[in-house]
């Protein structure tokens, strides 16, 4: 035996697994694992980051959540668990996202609609109530506002005596993200990657088990970037991520472990496999070749994966469950360690409990019924999927190469160049005009918009509707909580959070979480920080 299998089996031997068969549906007893080295849990990676993959543990079944109020979401929450889900995911309202309150006058119209209102420290209270925040781990999908929608969190937790050592989960934090693609950004780019440091330097000294940014992919996705550029983009905003933390006095094996990625999984089965193969090689010799990472975990491209909401449709909804079913297998194949299905009727509205449950029990089917979770990497020596990964990281490495000419050889630098000039917006947009030719030309068959549409009928179908007495409860219980609150307090909290902004050597989290607790508005925070910072608008791209 080689060298390299060796040290394959005393890990996959040291791994605890799961008490199953690993067996086919008639009783063939198959390996752990097949093929040559390197191995699964080897460097570099590209066959998965465990060298038991799900023998030893499913991915995690995270379901994505948030509409209403929090008293919504927190029922919604509650079944969640109660099917089987294993984490939960926070999805905020469009007013909560861009950092303004539900009484501004932006947020009229909005307000629950495509996910939970969260103003102050009581709905976060609301959010989570009931819920064992030592047993569950939480993710979060907000931005520009992240830090402070992580500084309610962190004090409701304490508040309900939960060490905040002891929290697991992920905010997304990923701002890069923002101004390339999903247009979620409140500060210029430069104090908002401050604040992102900020979080990575508090989470790294207080928060061992807690993810500090979820570098994302998944939103440039759906503007319409291709694999390609989401692989791309995606690693060279983590790695711009890698050389911020750096210049803040931070070593990379300090905090490189914590950081996580989140792949959309969309409807080109080989080609998403091939993707996420790549994303795990690029990430381990990057690290490792030009950032010097020594520690293993810092090499290791931890991803979630959630299946492409853009190619939902709303002609004929309920075919979008089979959509779902392959993406989400792609993304099992791929390695991912933890797993949303979107619901089938997410292109007419929020989910309905229902097509919630179908979603999760798409991924129950996958785990415990198609034997993909027997071996790991099962795809891996297959001519086809071996070229499509080297192809997916040969494309990648040719715009990092494009970022490094750009930004004097600087991953960071080069990507603040990308948003200054245009380059990533320019080149999304591009290539989402040319799948949406594909498709008007019908060079591109979508099933049930360009081809086989008999059978669109979508009377009577259930759909989950917010009314307007949402935004009204909202906005009466922000008005009872200002007016029960000491102004004062608030007010000499956001004096304390403006002087820490306006010092970059000081860290703005301790007294970001401070203000929460004087239950200071997520708006009144972020208002006083963009008197520090500014306010960004996107510069015209021709």
């Amino acid at each position: 035996m080689t060298e390299a299998y060796e040290n394959w089996k005393q890990a996959y031997e040291a791994a605890k697994l799961r008490d199953v068969d690993f067996e086919t549906m008639s009783g063939v007893p198959v390996e752990p694992v097949y093929g040559d080295a390197p191995y699964p849990g080897q460097y570099p990676y590209t066959r998965g980051v465990h060298a038991s993959m799900y023998r030893s543990r499913l991915w995690t079944m995270r379901m994505f959540a948030g509409f209403g109020t929090a008293e919504d979401t927190n029922m919604r929450f509650k079944e969640i668990l109660r099917n089987g889900g294993g984490g939960l995911s926070t999805a905020f309202d469009m007013p909560t996202l861009m950092g303004r309150d539900s009484d501004h006058e932006w947020s009229e119209g909005e307000v629950g609609r495509a996910g939970v209102a969260v103003d102050t420290l009581a709905d976060m209270r609301d959010l989570f109530a009931d819920i064992d925040l030592d047993s569950v781990s939480t993710s979060m999908t907000i931005n520009g506002p992240a830090n402070v929608a992580m500084a309610m969190y962190i004090a409701n937790a304490e508040n309900n005596g939960f060490a905040k050592a002891g929290l697991a989960g992920t905010i997304q934090g990923d701002i890069l993200k923002e101004y390339q693609a999903q247009k979620e950004y409140i500060f210029p780019p430069r104090p908002s990657m401050r604040l992102v440091s900020d979080l990575v330097r508090y989470t790294t000294a207080e928060m061992p088990r807690w993810n500090p940014i979820s570098v994302s992919g998944y939103h440039i996705r759906e503007a319409g970037s291709t694999a390609a550029q989401e692989l791309a983009y995606t690693l060279g905003n983590g790695f711009a991520y890698v050389e911020a933390a750096v210049a803040a006095g931070l070593d990379v094996d300090d905090f490189a472990p914590r950081l996580s990625f989140f792949f959309n999984s969309h409807s080109d089965f080989f080609e998403e496999i091939g993707k996420l193969r790549a994303a795990r090689r690029i990430w381990a010799r990057w690290l490792k070749q030009r950032y010097g990472a020594k520690d293993e975990r810092s090499m290791l491209c931890r991803f979630h994966t959630q299946t492409a909401g853009v190619s939902l449709t709303a002609q004929q909804p309920e075919i979008n469950i089979a959509r779902v079913a392959i993406q989400a297998l792609a993304g099992v194949l791929g390695g991912t360690q933890s797993l949303h299905t979107d619901s089938f009727d997410e292109a007419l509205a929020l989910p309905t409990e229902d097509a919630a449950r179908i979603a999760l029990r798409t991924q129950q089917i996958v785990a415990h019924e198609t034997g993909v979770t027997n071996v790991a990497d099962p795809l891996g020596g297959s001519p086809y999927v071996e070229w499509m990964t080297d192809e997916m990281e040969r494309q990648a490495e040719e715009i990092f190469a494009h970022l490094l000419d750009i930004g004097d050889d600087s991953i960071l630098e080069g990507t603040y160049a990308g948003i200054d000039n245009g380059y990533f917006v320019g080149e999304i947009a591009e290539s989402a005009y040319r799948f949406e030719r594909a498709v008007n030309s019908g060079r591109r068959i979508v099933v049930g918009v360009n081809e086989f549409t008999d059978g669109d009928d979508k009377e009577n179908r259930e759909l989950l509707r917010i009314d307007s007495e949402v935004e009204d409860y909202q906005r009466k219980r922000l008005a009872t909580v200002k007016a029960e609150r000491n102004d004062e307090a608030v007010r000499a909290s956001l004096a304390t959070l403006v002087a820490a902004a306006e010092d970059p050597t000081e860290n703005t989290m301790p007294p970001m979480i401070e203000a929460v607790r004087t239950m200071a508005t997520e708006g009144e925070i972020v208002s006083a920080l963009e008197g520090v910072f500014g306010t960004y608008i996107e510069p015209a791209v021709m």
